[in-house]
């Protein structure tokens, strides 16, 4: 990957799996780089990004996202450029509902905010006050309602596609910090991991909390393998991912990274789980195999 032309390293990442691309927030540049997963390579820089925080692919309307924390705006990658929506301050998360063609901006300054962005008008039609600085957010297509984790107060926060100017409900979570978070969307499941070093395992429709299991340290994102049933926990002190068996909850093996490797993407096609190396730039490349 390009050197850090200044400080930020990488964050939040995601794979168009069918394309075989990789798209990586480089916020120390300014960029997201695209990367040839296929070859193991990369392909090109998209810059202009002013701390950029995150990129978000929804593959079958060809469409990517960024949140560029720097300027206060959500971006669109086009054949042409990035189209730029103005959202609340310090966008950061980002959760796409492609029924609705409706995307979630969870916005980390003050005060923190959702933003909710129609992509055919491309412009906020909804911003939400938050109790709490937001973390990561995902959406759930069976209920249409996207989900948000608040570091303190420690809970989740529910808002439905067809109302998005509310708050539809919360969910406490019991221990201090939710930053990453998933879904088995098939069984139901919610995975929460906090600060604190716990990971927290939920019943996605009631938000009864199911059980806690311990993490290597404080962690960042998380992703879920659907085909294999794996949880991976990026954990960024000492450097590694912890791996968990969903069907037992068992933690089945930790992998090292590199310190301040807190961030993360996922290949559901080839099952590679793809760590960003803040020291070496650069991409670790693990591939989970079935047993």
């Amino acid at each position: 990957m390009p050197p850090h032309a200044g400080p930020g390293g990488f964050d939040h990442a995601c794979v168009a799996a069918r394309a075989g691309r990789l798209y990586v927030a480089h916020t120390a540049n300014d960029a997201v780089e695209v990367v040839d997963t296929r070859r193991a390579r990369h392909l090109s820089t998209l810059g202009g990004l002013a701390g950029v925080a995150g990129a978000l692919v929804c593959e079958e309307q060809g469409l990517v996202f960024t949140s560029n924390r720097g300027e206060d705006t959500v971006g669109i990658l086009e054949p042409g450029g990035v189209f730029k929506v103005p959202v609340g301050r310090r966008p950061n998360g980002l959760a796409y509902d492609p029924g609705h063609r409706l995307l979630l901006a969870a916005n980390v300054g003050e005060p923190p905010s959702l933003s909710f962005v129609s992509i055919d008008e491309r412009r906020e039609i909804a911003r939400v006050p938050m109790p709490g600085r937001t973390r990561w957010a995902i959406f759930d297509p069976r209920t249409t309602c996207f989900l948000v984790n608040i570091a303190d107060p420690s809970r989740i926060v529910l808002v439905e596609s067809d109302h998005c100017d509310r708050v539809a409900g919360t969910i406490e979570i019991p221990a201090p910090g939710p930053h990453g978070l998933d879904a088995d969307l098939e069984r139901r499941l919610l995975y929460c991991a906090c600060d604190l070093g716990t990971l927290v395992v939920l019943n996605l429709d009631t938000g009864a909390i199911l059980t806690e299991r311990p993490l290597s340290g404080a962690p960042d994102v998380v992703f879920f393998d659907p085909g294999l049933r794996l949880l991976h926990v990026a954990v960024g002190n000492p450097g590694v991912i912890d791996v968990f068996d969903t069907a037992s909850n068992r933690l089945c093996e930790t992998v090292a990274t590199e310190k301040g490797a807190h961030t993360i993407a996922f290949d559901p096609t080839t099952h590679h789980v793809y760590a960003f190396l803040p020291e070496t730039h650069a991409a670790a490349v693990f591939q989970n195999i079935p047993v």
